[in-house]
């Protein structure tokens, strides 16, 4: 008897904790998203640092406390994507890098652009050949006829300036192959004449 208690006991307090977390959860997203609302105006208007830091005069919240307070929520996530494009803005590549890394992109073509720019960013910093395996996952994340060629060509690029000729010339082949009307398809077509030049010098 006292055995079936004891479970009953320890089944009551893992489901009113599972109620707990999820209502202390709910109320966290809430919170975040009410935050991100002042912060994302201010970085759709531009205002870099306001929108990481806050305005103390109105008593706003800026989107490096959102990050370090609500981080776990979606709108902590998506704060973090805000304030990597900030950071960039500012020429602040390392702390952009340190932001995007932390975000989790959204499956499907959402997903598409987050990515890429990751990829920008270490292009920003001169880590060529980590921006040609970003730009690739870019490309795979949503096959389509309009980003997936664009980024295989942002990889290709990425890889030759890395002198990762042969890869790049692998990239090139691939968009000619399976994109040969896509609009990037002329530019692939230059850039094999550079990559068999660079490759005969």
């Amino acid at each position: 008897m006292t055995a079936v208690v004891i479970a009953g006991v320890a089944f009551i307090a893992v489901v009113g904790g599972g109620i707990f977390y999820y209502l202390y959860s709910q109320a966290q997203e809430t919170e975040a998203q009410e935050l991100l609302v002042y912060a994302e105006q201010a970085f759709r208007q531009g205002e870099f640092e306001t929108a990481l830091w806050g305005d103390d005069d109105v008593l706003r919240t800026g989107l490096v406390d959102i990050i370090n307070n609500y981080g776990r929520t979606s709108a902590g996530n998506l704060a973090r994507y805000y304030a990597a494009v900030a950071e960039s803005e500012l020429g602040n590549y390392e702390d952009a890098l340190r932001y995007i890394e932390r975000f989790d992109p959204p499956r499907g073509i959402l997903g598409v652009g987050p990515i890429s720019f990751h990829a920008v960013v270490l292009s920003n910093l001169g880590e060529y050949s980590r921006a040609a395996d970003v730009f690739q996952k870019a490309a795979e994340w949503d096959i389509n006829e309009a980003t997936t060629p664009q980024n295989l060509f942002n990889a290709a690029q990425a890889a030759m300036e890395a002198d990762e000729i042969a890869r790049a010339t692998q990239l090139v082949n691939r968009i000619l192959n399976e994109y040969e009307d896509s609009q990037v398809a002329d530019q692939a077509r230059r850039l094999e004449g550079m990559l068999f030049v660079r490759q005969a010098s």
